[in-house]
């Protein structure tokens, strides 16, 4: 075997190592994000921030850390929320939340870095988005938010629209866990949860992929060298400022660039430059490319400077502030992983959660999760024309929304679903 493919094999056998010892944690992160999803209503979210108040903030952040860590779909819903009456800086809040205040990041983090890593993602997250929030004051002019808006008004389609706009939260039927638990609960649940793996597979595998790839192909001195790993004070300042730039020019986004951000961490990037490397999904290429799409050249420009300058300053105080505590890992060795199974608790973890993703796989499967995910990457079905499917006739009803029904065959307005014949699902039946 030639050098180059024995490294690409050790690459592939290091990403599989990866992979192998996340998974379960994916699938718990998902579920979670899942069951949160289902309660939580994203018809209420644009009435709950019309301005830029500490309280509207701090709602847009909660709200955020309760949705998909789908960073396109957290651009695309951010973008639905501006046109239906949100304040833009609350929204971007919301947006910046939805990406790194959520439950499955912090899990993987914790797996792949260790729990200083994820404890600074979610006390650097609020402490970037009030950066942003002040930049915003002083620096965004009401003309910019106009000409955005007006952009934002002529609907250019960018990437998981679909899926940000469908809303099957179960808001009846007694307490969190009584609706969770219910049918229509239990079938929200494994549709959020085929749908969100749905939308962030490819970032997933790609960034695992690239990170196997950059463990074995690139060597540790050129890290070194570009990390100035030999002048600790300059790396600790250099670290925020380059991890960013890094993330931009990789393409991936979402919980894939956590393992790129293990193998930096080993290669010699300071402790705040993995934060703000992990920071930065929500300027990387493509994600620009949907900004300028949905809001123009101006605001993307506005945008990518304000975010990276959000990113760096999270970055250096998450830096100085866990250097102060001692609480950065004096050891990089940020993944431990054989390229083989083994009977130890991951194996174990993983045979568990892969059970429990099959009930949820079987579930969404059966109570239609197919036509759902043919309209993920499909422009939402107008609000004005929504009304027109909710009718007196029971002919025809939404198994996930029965208040929505029909005299013909067409689709929910609110989840996208097909509408079925009620003698084959009759009100309340799912």
């Amino acid at each position: 075997m030639s050098d180059l493919a024995a490294q690409a094999v050790q690459a592939l056998q290091l990403t599989f190592a990866m992979t192998w010892e996340i998974t379960w944690a994916l699938i718990l992160g998902f579920t979670l994000s899942a069951v949160v999803q289902a309660l939580v209503s994203k018809a209420r979210m644009s009435r709950l921030l019309p301005d830029d108040s500490p309280r509207s903030i701090a709602i847009a952040c909660g709200l955020g850390a309760a949705s998909s860590s789908c960073s396109y779909a957290a651009v695309a819903l951010a973008r639905s929320l501006y046109q239906k009456g949100a304040n833009f800086t609350a929204a971007m809040a919301f947006e910046f939340a939805s990406t790194n205040l959520v439950i499955e990041l912090g899990i993987i983090m914790a797996i792949l870095l260790g729990w200083q890593f994820t404890l600074a993602e979610f006390v650097g997250g609020p402490l970037m988005i009030v950066v942003l929030v002040v930049l915003f004051r002083v620096f965004l002019r009401p003309a910019l938010v106009d000409a955005a808006r007006r952009q934002a008004e002529r609907g250019l389609q960018g990437s998981m629209e679909g899926h940000a706009a469908m809303d099957m939260s179960v808001s009846e039927g007694g307490n969190v866990i009584q609706r969770a638990l219910s049918p229509r609960g239990f079938t929200a649940v494994s549709h959020y949860f085929v749908m969100d793996w749905a939308a962030i597979w490819k970032d997933i595998a790609g960034g695992l992929l690239i990170a196997g790839a950059l463990g074995v192909f690139v060597p540790r001195d050129f890290w070194r060298t570009f990390f100035l790993t030999d002048q600790p004070q300059l790396a600790a300042l250099w670290g925020p400022l380059v991890g960013p730039l890094v993330a931009v020019i990789s393409f991936v986004c979402s919980i894939g660039n956590v393992p790129l951000a293990a193998i930096l961490w080993n290669s010699g990037i300071s402790f705040g430059g993995v934060i703000s490397f992990i920071y930065a999904d929500l300027i990387v290429l493509p994600i620009l490319n949907i900004y300028r799409k949905y809001y123009g050249g101006r605001m993307t420009a506005f945008l990518f400077v304000t975010s990276y300058a959000a990113m760096v300053a999270a970055g250096l105080l998450i830096e100085l502030l866990f250097a102060s505590l001692g609480l950065v890992p004096p050891n990089r060795v940020a993944i431990v992983a054989e390229p083989q199974i083994t009977l130890n608790y991951t194996s174990v973890l993983n045979v568990i959660f892969l059970a429990l993703a099959a009930v949820l796989v079987v579930r969404a499967a059966r109570t239609g999760v197919g036509s759902m995910l043919a309209m993920m990457d499909v422009a939402p079905i107008a609000e004005a024309a929504a009304p027109a499917a909710i009718q007196t006739s029971e002919a025809f009803t939404c198994p996930m929304h029965p208040e929505v029904r029909s005299s013909v065959p067409g689709r929910c307005p609110k989840c996208g679903m097909p509408l079925e014949e009620r003698k084959a699902h009759p009100a309340g039946h799912v």
